[in-house]
């Protein structure tokens, strides 16, 4: 991989209810910043952000439980709002690490679950930048019946096996929607998403009905009913609008909380921290000096 960051192997810490989960340093000195990943992906998906924040921030990475090096849960007993407690679980300990409030940045639902996070104990966050959190609105009782999603089902489907990195690697360059991707992003989705077996092939290490259960529960997370409640200054950040797209209610999210800005980037889609990681890097680096 090109202009990656040597991470050394990932330090495993109890989350609030006792599941193990993975935290990454990905080095640099000065501020604390916590990354927290999309469903499907995992820390290591942030690198080029946090290869452009760590000159000025100490830059840490988060896997959430069925994750990355996360322990492996039963999807069944999969709730969102155990996403939340991932996210405390892991503020507390780089909060306690720099004994400071740390800065959160969160992709889709890694910005839900930092939301999450910030509502429960707002004194461990100077600031967060979600890109279009999972934070659904309760549906428009005029609407109809909202049609379902394709992602639990794709999410089912995907294929979990390939003969080697490189033949992963290959496979998602050539496809959507990681065609898209970032290069370094892309390699180290596969490079630490996946892990040998015994027969020398490569699996995925989230299972696919893990994947598929958080997109299907993604409404049941309660977080719409505390936005209005939290008190850290949140940058909602988004992609172009899009139809059935989180972009949709990204801004509705901004405006139930008090303290928030909204920026939206029409050159990108939902994916867009991992298509232009130079848009959120460059953006945080921008505004973590006006901070108070």
């Amino acid at each position: 991989m090109t202009n990656n960051i040597a991470c050394s192997d990932a330090s495993l810490i109890r989350s609030v209810d006792g599941v193990t989960i993975a935290m990454h340093d990905f080095r640099g000195t000065g501020s604390p910043i916590l990354l927290s990943h999309a469903t499907g992906f995992h820390a290591h998906c942030w690198e080029p952000v946090a290869l452009a924040l760590n000159s000025q921030h100490h830059v840490v990475g988060l896997d959430h439980r069925g994750y990355g090096d996360a322990e492996t849960v039963d999807p069944a007993t999969m709730t969102w709002d155990q996403y939340g407690l991932d996210a405390l679980a892991a503020a507390r300990h780089l909060y306690a690490q720099h004994n400071e409030p740390i800065i959160g940045i969160g992709h889709s639902m890694g910005g839900a679950s930092l939301l999450m996070a910030a509502h429960a104990e707002p004194h461990l966050f100077k600031a967060l930048f979600v890109f279009e959190p999972i934070v659904f609105p309760p549906p428009d009782p005029d609407a109809g019946e909202r049609p379902g999603s394709p992602l639990p089902a794709g999410a089912r489907k995907r294929r979990s096996r390939f003969p080697s990195f490189e033949a992963a690697i290959e496979n998602f360059a050539a496809k959507p929607p990681m065609a898209a991707f970032h290069a370094v992003a892309r390699e180290a989705y596969v490079r630490h998403g996946f892990k040998p077996t015994a027969d020398g092939d490569i699996e995925l290490k989230c299972l696919p009905e893990h994947e598929a259960r958080t997109y299907e529960t993604g409404g049941t997370s309660g977080a719409w009913d505390s936005l209005p409640a939290i008190t850290t200054p949140v940058w909602v950040l988004s992609g172009a609008i899009a139809p059935f797209q989180p972009s949709t209610f990204a801004i509705t999210v901004a405006e139930r909380i008090p303290a928030s800005t909204y920026v939206r980037w029409d050159e990108v889609g939902h994916f867009g921290p991992l298509e232009k990681p130079e848009l959120i890097s460059q953006y945080v680096s921008s505004v973590v000096p006006t901070l108070s």
